[in-house]
């Protein structure tokens, strides 16, 4: 079996979470650089060359959710994402049955007096189903017609990528859900199908989906689902020098070149890392990468002239940076 591997250690995503592009107040654009670390290629590689899920572990903010993204991207292949709560089940990700709506058509169906058999018709449960990320992921044609006569909209695709090529699936912030979703999973991820509607088998096409999951560590996953991934770990740099080099490297990959004052990534990440490391001592959750671009956001976009850039983040710190009623209160 061949496939593409990841190759590139930087990719533009051109689009956002629901695909359009960010604009500001005045209607300009702004587009989004992912830097990947050589482990994190090697990681997605290792991943598609396994055939397993690529479990990524990190703090919020370190670039998770972002990174599958960038992975699609640079793979060409399209993009599906869930993210998930304490209400999502197992089943949620793989295929959904509308009761209610259906409930609601038999109701309406029934007041107007039509013909049994066009009530049936109408009924069938198939026209209540939506077909979940993994199925996307394993097989995009039959999600697209789940039945006979039956054709459901697929998500959008980023220019230059196709599902032809393979998709990447995201399931975003799993330790959420209960042990039961992780284990829910393990005949799907593992044997590469599952149960559809009408017990049609789901089974993944020729080129295998990249199925990268997330967790924020709020939960422990069952070890039975741990065996069956391969598992990156996103850390911040732990030292104040190293993170503040890490962090001015991404603030300028998501900033175009006269946006911001230098002085501005460096003042702001040096506000963080003295941040991080007071918070942490204090047994409090520390702010990290997703705080310093949105401070670095809200400097660039509410300020373009470079001399007053400065004088702005220091107010507008305060509030990118300090979320704890503590530290507030401080």
């Amino acid at each position: 079996m061949t496939y593409r591997k990841l190759e590139t250690l930087s990719v533009e995503l051109e689009l956002t979470a629901n695909l359009r592009p960010i604009a500001d107040a005045a209607g300009k654009t702004h587009t989004i650089r992912h830097l990947f670390e050589p482990r994190d290629v090697d990681a997605v590689n290792a991943s598609l060359a396994a055939g397993r899920p690529l479990l990524v572990r990190g703090e919020p903010g370190a670039g998770k959710s972002q990174l599958a993204r960038a992975a699609a991207q640079s793979l060409g292949r399209a993009f599906v994402s869930k993210v998930i709560d304490a209400r999502t089940e197992s089943r949620d990700l793989l295929w959904t049955f509308d009761a209610v709506r259906r409930l609601a058509d038999a109701q309406v169906l029934g007041a107007t007096g039509v013909k049994k058999e066009k009530v049936e018709q109408e009924l069938d449960p198939i026209r209540y189903v939506t077909p979940g990320p993994l199925w996307w992921a394993f097989d995009w044609q039959s999600a697209m017609n789940p039945a006979d006569g039956i054709t459901v909209s697929p998500p959008p695709v980023a220019t230059g990528c196709s599902p032809d090529d393979g998709v990447v699936v995201l399931l975003d912030e799993l330790d959420k859900a209960d042990s039961s979703v992780p284990n829910g999973l393990l005949d799907a991820l593992g044997q590469g199908g599952f149960e559809g509607p009408g017990r049609r088998r789901i089974e993944c096409g020729a080129i295998p989906p990249l199925v990268v999951v997330t967790t924020n560590e709020e939960r422990s996953l069952p070890d039975a689902f741990l065996r069956r991934c391969l598992v990156l770990q996103l850390r911040l740099p732990p030292d104040k020098d190293h993170l503040v080099e890490w962090l001015k490297q991404r603030g300028r990959a998501h900033f175009k070149q006269d946006e911001l004052a230098d002085s501005v990534f460096e003042k702001a990440a040096q506000l963080l890392a003295d941040d991080r490391l007071r918070l942490s001592r204090q047994g409090l959750t520390p702010p990290g990468g997703a705080e310093y671009l949105d401070l670095l956001r809200a400097v660039a976009r509410s300020e373009p002239d470079h001399d007053q850039q400065l004088q702005l983040l220091e107010r507008v710190a305060q509030f990118a940076l300090r979320k704890h009623p503590e530290d507030a209160a401080g």
